[in-house]
């Protein structure tokens, strides 16, 4: 039987997906909610991240925050593989607490993509510790791979990057679609909040953002479908508490995203 482009695989331990990708899907641009790290396994892909433009390869290891917009494709006809934990942002902030010694529970990877085959050797032991089979008892060996591995791409304090601090304008818009990305907001109401055009608001927003309000308004909406269809929720109920008008575009939306049908990522979730 031919293996599965995409493959949620058990983990065991609370707010932690692991996913083993093989694959030659364009993914369009997208976030996650949580924290993911990976490595390249096999091939090699470019995306776009929050630091630009970048590129990894076989043993590289490549990162991605909550929110941060990203896409990628593969370079070169035979596609990539690779194997992914995505953390949601509780795992991370507690570890940070242990981490810092209980100086701050914030965190950020500041390297979409690391060149350092020790660290990927080290992902990889904490992957194979997260999904082994007879791993249901070794807490204390995936704790101690989660907190080296957050330590060693923890970026020093010369390394951390200036912001620039969203418009507050912006920030109200954005808030108003997280508050309730269900609602049916057109574009004239959030410009109106923000005391700008319309194309203002579309050029202040994608800077600020990555997408525009539109498009930060579907991937809201299909971050709520994904959670529902995880939970076990059929798929046209999750359509439709998520804000789509049907349960085909919101297929259309997590194909483009996740290179993964609902039906399918519902199976592995079940599995």
């Amino acid at each position: 039987m031919a293996q599965r482009p995409f493959q949620i695989v058990r983990c065991h331990a609370s707010g932690v997906q692991a996913v083993a990708a093989d694959t030659r899907h364009t993914f369009a641009r997208h976030t996650h909610d949580q924290f993911g790290i990976g490595v390249i396994v096999r091939g090699a892909q470019k995306s776009a991240s929050g630091r630009g433009m970048v590129e990894a390869g076989p043993g590289h290891t490549i990162t991605v925050n909550p929110g941060e917009v990203h896409d990628g494709m593969p370079i070169g006809d035979a596609g990539r593989a690779w194997r992914m934990l995505y953390f949601d942002p509780w795992v991370v902030a507690d570890a940070m607490l242990d981490v810092s010694e209980g100086r701050t529970h914030r965190y950020e990877f500041t390297r979409p993509v690391m060149h350092q085959p020790q660290f990927a050797q080290h992902f990889l032991a904490l992957y194979s510790a997260m999904t082994a089979a007879e791993a249901g008892h070794a807490d204390t060996l995936r704790e101690a791979l989660l907190l080296t591995l957050l330590a060693g791409a923890a970026p020093s304090d010369a390394s951390i990057e200036t912001r620039v601090p969203v418009p507050a304008g912006i920030a109200r818009a954005r808030s108003r679609i997280d508050d309730d990305p269900t609602a049916p907001l057109t574009l004239a109401e959030l410009a109106q909040d923000c005391g700008l055009s319309r194309f203002q608001l579309i050029r202040a927003f994608s800077r600020a953002t990555g997408l525009t309000p539109h498009a930060y308004l579907m991937q809201r909406r299909i971050l709520g479908a994904r959670r529902l269809i995880a939970q076990g929720v059929p798929l046209a109920q999750a359509a439709a508490a998520s804000g789509f008008a049907d349960q085909s575009h919101m297929t259309r939306l997590f194909v483009r995203n996740y290179g993964i049908s609902p039906s399918l990522y519902a199976s592995a979730c079940a599995a």
